[in-house]
């Protein structure tokens, strides 16, 4: 199966209102979009732009609260479960809306006010939780790994350590998104890495290491990669 590209709206043409953004995705060429939470405003748009352009929504993620200010998720806060399990049930019926089949739940950060075993517990609550409301609705609920330089005392910062919390959450519908380049800046290894999980992956997110620019652009050989995940038969 050929591999298909989902431009990531919260990357690309950022600046630009979400039905500008969606334009410019299907004039330079995608058939997919993803996006982070756009907000509640912007998510109630989301079925809309996607049947007027005839586009797929990939990916959504959950609310992971304010991304400009460093907040990397909202599961493992106890002051902030129940924001998350009221947002879930939203984020889970525009994903039925578009017909996109998964959503990303990051876990969040360290905070050490708090002991590491209860952030983990809660934050594996909160995902089964979840993926028990998004196999109702016919989704997935994607677990990644994020790398620490960019983005702080994240709980889940390798492939191994992000595929483990998966496996703990007891639910089928848990399986791992796996970012490139996060994972390029953390371990390296990225298509050993993604052989070790593969029956775990069900998406993959690129960009080149530094500056999480265009692939091409950087270190990664994005033509490796590409060439191995087609082999793989990733669609």
């Amino acid at each position: 199966m050929p591999l298909r590209f989902a431009a990531n709206l919260s990357m690309l043409w950022a600046g630009l209102p979400l039905p500008d953004q969606f334009e410019r995705a299907a004039r330079a060429g995608f058939g997919a979009v993803e996006l982070w939470w756009p907000g509640e405003a912007d998510a109630a748009l989301l079925p809309g732009l996607t049947r007027r352009w005839g586009m797929q929504l990939a990916l959504l993620n959950f609310d992971a609260g304010d991304m400009a200010a460093g907040d990397r998720g909202l599961a493992a806060d106890p002051d902030r479960t129940a924001q998350l399990r009221q947002h879930v049930p939203v984020a889970l019926r525009i994903a039925q809306e578009c017909g996109c089949p998964r959503l990303n739940l990051l876990a969040g950060l360290r905070q050490p006010r708090y002991p590491l075993g209860l952030q983990l517990e809660l934050a594996l609550e909160n995902v089964a939780w979840a993926a028990d409301r998004a196999a109702a609705a016919g989704c997935e609920v994607m677990i990644e790994a994020l790398n620490p330089m960019d983005n702080g005392p994240c709980l889940l910062t390798t492939t191994a350590a992000a595929a483990a919390f998966a496996g703990q959450t007891g639910r089928d519908n848990v399986r791992l998104q796996y970012d490139v380049y996060h994972m390029q800046r953390v371990e390296g290894e990225i298509t050993r890495t993604v052989d070790t999980y593969w029956d775990l992956i069900s998406h993959v997110q690129i960009a080149d290491v530094p500056g999480r620019g265009e692939p091409g652009t950087g270190e990664i050989n994005y033509p490796f990669v590409l060439e191995h995940l087609d082999r793989q038969g990733y669609g």
